[in-house]
């Protein structure tokens, strides 16, 4: 186990920030009270080097989350061996307190009448059309990882700028069977919520109350599934709202993070930081804030009804 670098904070949910680049050295120096770091696997795939000895440094000091943008989940082609192999390895050289991908597909094999043949990857997270058998293609892509890094891995809801028609399933319902079908865990980004619901009201025909949408969301899914949570800015500028990771959690996002906790209890919060880095006194600030919701909506916890969605104190 690494050296504790922990908060001591009672009654909190444990918190930990995305850890980029530009925050390497200077989170190694100052050592801040977190409960983990979370990185993304893809980063630490090479063989040797400077970036796994940093990440080896890292896990000195912190529990290390992995979570990934590559794996492709939802891909009807399968799971791409060769990054399974890579994910596999890193899993085992630093021992992560938790593995996480997506819900989503970005992976496919054009068919033999095609010019190309090789397998083509969109570069990006899309969404799966939420039938029957596209679950079943998510169930089979995660047993299979599952298998090979020989533990459960947790899968993130997706943002989104598309909807597939003639849906079979709602998405809270969706990602349930898979965690019941399979074993594995989900995680719950509420800004992904925030995001999805902003741009149904405003360019799909959905609820004219994104917060009630995303409470009913949270709602929806069973406590005994959710292994983390993250948190994350947006841009909104009138139009399509853009999950882009820049900026600080706005306060609906923070209304919606304690409604969560208070639904799922202590579970590992993540805040994610990924364009327009800031310094790293500023997402230590964004994780004290967490940490302080996250303690006042565990003493509401337990009450016989929920309250309704309220300013954070």
């Amino acid at each position: 186990m690494p050296k504790s670098s922990r908060s001591t904070t009672p009654a909190a949910p444990p918190v930990g920030i995305g850890w980029r680049h530009p925050h390497y050295a200077v989170l190694l120096e100052q050592q801040p009270a977190l409960d983990f770091i979370e990185v993304h696997s893809e980063n630490f795939f090479a063989e040797g080097g400077a970036a796994l000895a940093v990440l080896r440094a890292g896990r000195d000091h912190y529990p290390v989350s992995l979570h990934g943008v590559g794996l492709s989940l939802g891909s009807a082609c399968g799971i791409d061996a060769w990054h399974l192999d890579q994910l596999a390895r890193l899993v085992e050289r630093i021992d992560p307190v938790r593995v996480s991908d997506h819900a989503s597909f970005a992976r496919i094999v054009p068919s033999a009448s095609t010019a190309h043949t090789d397998a083509l990857h969109a570069a990006d997270l899309l969404p799966l059309p939420l039938s029957n058998s596209a679950l079943d293609t998510l169930c089979r892509n995660v047993t299979q990882v599952q298998e090979r890094l020989r533990r459960p891995i947790a899968v993130e809801n997706l943002s989104a700028y598309v909807r597939w028609r003639d849906a079979q399933w709602d998405e809270p319902a969706f990602l349930s069977a898979l965690a019941r079908r399979t074993g594995c865990h989900l995680l719950v980004d509420v800004n992904n919520l925030y995001v999805n619901a902003l741009n149904d009201a405003r360019h799909f025909g959905g609820s004219a109350d994104p917060l009630q949408a995303c409470q009913r969301w949270i709602d929806a899914i069973d406590p005994e599934h959710v292994a983390e949570i993250h948190l994350a800015g947006h841009h909104d500028g009138g139009g399509l709202v853009i999950d882009d990771h820049g900026s600080r959690v706005i306060e609906p996002v923070w209304r919606l993070y304690r409604h969560a906790i208070e639904r799922y209890g202590p579970v590992p919060s993540l805040i994610e930081w990924d364009t327009d880095l800031p310094t790293l006194d500023v997402l230590l600030d964004e994780a004290a804030r967490a940490r302080h919701i996250g303690s006042a909506a565990l003493a509401a916890r337990g009450r016989t009804a929920s309250p309704a969605l309220e300013a954070e104190p």
